[in-house]
């Protein structure tokens, strides 16, 4: 059964489709070179020194929360917040990725003891303010989206490589067992990252976009993916690029443990493309379902007290000699 809810959208954010069509919902194919183009941005990013700097501490419960900013590729600072545990070395880290909003605040919901926790801005957004780029997602989107060298995401993608480094410059302690959290554009982010990136452990994917690029352009949809639409029928030839920046496609090349939550309604990312993501995973993987994604509903926060316990559980195992 799908799940509906009023709105006043002119289409259905189910699209027609119960957690059973989704969970058989096909993945795309990589386009030949996939993997080489992706291993080639990672090592680019591994390659800078991110140079972290902390100021302006304070404390925030059984943490200390730093102003942070760091070094990414094309000299672009990348800068967010650090929270480190006030007593003794961090036994885990985790780098916190935002949505398309940005974000103008840490959250410490995953704040678990002992964590040490990284929460960067994607360059453009937030507190990354670039000159010439725009933070406002619908413009943010299309940059440099004719060239897939100069596509705007692979430099976001870039930035989550560099914030690894960033944090592992900060806490050392924790190499060896980091995780990654992104929801919606840092969920896809999240997924584009992960298959280069052995020194993350395990994530947790939210909502996740730039799944199955070729049939999210096909359906209608508000936010971000509306404007790609768009240009799409202004200009054409946008799967040129996008085929290459597929969250869907990077998933088939996952080997660490994932838990994703993925909604059965979503106007602005479509749940086609959020579980392409999940079904290609070809590894562990944990499933948490939203009746609704970027949406109020009424049962929302019982929903997220349960995505949070799973997530909370889940990044406990990266503790030395954890089950």
């Amino acid at each position: 059964m799908t799940v509906h809810f009023a709105h006043s959208y002119p289409f259905d954010p189910s699209y027609g489709m119960d957690l059973a069509a989704l969970l058989a919902v096909e993945p795309p194919t990589p386009p030949d070179g996939f993997a080489e183009f992706w291993r080639a941005r990672r090592d680019r990013a591994r390659a800078v020194d991110p140079a972290p700097r902390l100021s302006n501490p304070r404390r925030v419960g059984d943490h200390v929360l730093f102003d942070c900013a760091h070094r990414s590729t094309d000299g672009v600072e990348i800068r967010g917040w650090h929270l480190r545990p006030a007593e003794g070395p961090p036994t885990r880290g985790l780098v916190v990725g935002h949505g398309y909003g940005g974000r103008d605040a840490p959250d410490f919901d995953l704040a678990l003891p002992g964590t040490a926790l990284l929460f960067p801005c994607s360059r453009g957004l937030g507190r990354s303010t670039v000159p010439g780029l725009s933070s406002d997602p619908y413009v943010h989107v299309l940059s440099g989206i004719e060239d897939r060298d100069r596509y705007v995401l692979g430099g976001c993608v870039e930035d989550a490589w560099t914030s690894v480094s960033a944090l592992l410059a900060l806490a050392p302690e924790v190499e060896g067992r980091i995780g990654w959290s992104g929801i919606s554009f840092g969920g896809g982010v999240g997924a584009l990252m992960l298959p280069w990136e052995e020194r993350v452990d395990r994530a947790e994917l939210l909502l996740p976009t730039f799944g199955h690029q070729a049939l999210r352009l096909g359906l209608p949809m508000v936010g971000s993916g509306a404007a790609i639409a768009e240009w799409e029928k202004r200009h054409g030839g946008v799967m040129e690029t996008l085929q290459w920046f597929d969250a869907a496609s990077a998933a088939r090349f996952v080997t660490q443990p994932v838990i994703a939550g993925l909604a059965l309604f979503d106007p602005a990312v479509p749940p086609p493309g959020q579980f392409a993501i999940f079904n290609a995973l070809p590894k562990t993987k944990d499933l948490v379902t939203f009746d609704a994604g970027h949406f109020d509903y009424p049962g929302a926060a019982a929903q997220e007290e349960v995505r949070l316990r799973r997530a909370r559980d889940f990044f406990k195992a990266l503790l030395p000699g954890a089950a």
